[in-house]
């Protein structure tokens, strides 16, 4: 029975670090239920990833409702756990997991140098054949069908107008490993007026080596916005949805804005072009302006530097624990492996 609860953990702690779930065997099973049948300790649920109640009207009031059925709260924003926790609600801040890129594109030292990834810009120019003299605009028009149909037109017609004042663009259209994203965007860009080379979204040394060769994106909200600080690439962010969508949003909405950046620096550093604004020709005019005036692209760097700096895991600490008694090397303050601490930590204080 103690072999079964080690490989519960162990295979917990491989869910948090890679994102992969195992199948629960039949050992398992019945191990949780022996668990509940012999008077043990019954199984915890922890829930990775805080509700977005600071987002929405109401949404503090009913994080109590978290009380009935979930043990502890991990969370990815920093301002999360604290209201967690005044509402009753156990809560860990672990970090935002975009960070767990760093290691995976330069080592698992990387986290003791600096929270910023360097793509080769040299060998990305070169792979595709790219003059170092053509300007390089990254596009993520995002991971579902639903919303790559919705935003991918949009973006072709903003090229279009791009075209005119910067006659030698590259687009670099980052495509989700979604065969579905893949066929559609192949298809579209056979009409495109720019030069157009498609990066695989399954690489992220070839996403970021493509994001140390642009000047500027273009990205449909997302988790990409978080992408463009580790980078320090600067960007606008568009958005459009089915028009009940963007109703609900703007009714429901406490926020005024949409990227995470934004939200955490309370400041519209990065452009967004959100809903009806959502155009060809607002596109074109921010990316414009983005391209040709430095100060605001320095602007968009120096802010994504307190951007990560936020969003950085905390040192491991619980209780009496410090980092240096459990051995815990600095390079694995991951949020993954903060979180599985925090997990396992909440376990032996059971025992």
């Amino acid at each position: 029975m103690l072999c079964s609860f080690c490989e519960f953990e162990r295979d917990f702690q491989v869910y948090l670090c890679t994102g992969k779930s195992k199948v629960l065997g039949i050992e398992e099973i019945h191990f949780a239920a022996a668990c509940v049948q012999q008077g043990m300790v019954s199984p915890l649920h922890f829930h990775y990833v805080s509700p977005s109640f600071w987002a929405w009207k109401g949404g503090e009031a009913r994080l109590k409702g978290l009380l009935h059925f979930v043990d502890h709260v991990l969370c990815i924003l920093p301002f999360e756990a604290e209201v967690c926790r005044s509402n009753g609600v156990a809560a860990t801040f672990v970090g935002h997991p975009t960070l767990e890129d760093i290691p995976e594109c330069q080592g698992k030292d990387a986290t003791e140098r600096r929270y910023r990834i360097e793509g080769n810009a040299e060998a990305f120019l070169t792979g595709y054949g790219i003059s170092s003299g053509s300007p390089v605009i990254s596009l993520l028009p995002g991971s579902r069908l639903q919303e790559v149909t919705r935003m991918f037109p949009i973006f072709s017609k903003t090229l279009e107008q791009l075209k005119g004042s910067f006659p030698n663009l590259v687009a670099a259209v980052h495509v989700a490993p979604n065969q579905h994203v893949e066929d559609y965007i192949s298809k579209a860009v056979r009409k495109w007026p720019s030069s157009v080379v498609l990066v695989s979204g399954g690489s992220h040394q070839m996403k970021y080596d493509s994001f140390s060769a642009s000047s500027v994106a273009l990205c449909t909200s997302g988790t990409v916005a978080m992408e463009m600080q580790l980078a320090r690439l600067p960007c606008v962010v568009a958005y459009r949805a089915h028009l009940l969508t963007e109703w609900f949003i703007r009714y429901k909405a406490i926020i005024p804005y949409i990227s995470l950046p934004n939200i955490l620096l309370d400041s519209a550093v990065i452009p967004e072009a959100l809903f009806q604004e959502c155009t060809p020709s607002k596109l074109a005019s921010l990316l414009k302006d983005l391209i040709l005036d430095d100060n605001l692209r320095e602007k968009q760097i120096i802010a994504a530097e307190k951007v990560i700096k936020l969003l950085r895991p905390p040192e491991i600490s619980f209780g009496r624990s410090t980092r240096v008694e459990m051995s815990v090397p600095f390079s694995d303050c991951t949020p993954s492996m903060v979180a599985a601490y925090a997990v396992l930590y909440y376990q032996r204080k059971l025992e």
